[in-house]
């Protein structure tokens, strides 16, 4: 009975050790939620301010832009038809 007596002592110390264990990992998951979150915020935040590169630009810079994208375009479409 002896050994018995062992292998129970053992099992409840491993027991409480995977318990511990466990505590411990939802302990980590809780404080990396709390940080994915400050973190999901913080890019919400820096969303908002960011503007896109055609607000960020007067009306005659767009447009001379679209002329010269308009222009490249139309020389690639030359191109292709050339061929």
């Amino acid at each position: 009975m002896n050994k018995l007596a062992q292998q129970t002592d053992k099992f409840r110390r491993l027991l409480d050790e995977v318990g511990t264990e466990v505590d411990t990992l939802k302990q980590e998951i809780r404080e990396l939620k709390r940080d994915n979150a400050k973190l999901k915020a913080k890019l919400e935040e820096e969303h908002e301010k960011q503007t896109d590169i055609f607000s960020a630009i007067s009306e005659s810079e767009r447009l001379a832009l679209r002329q010269h994208v308009q222009g490249l375009i139309s020389k690639i479409d030359h191109h292709l038809g050339a061929d």
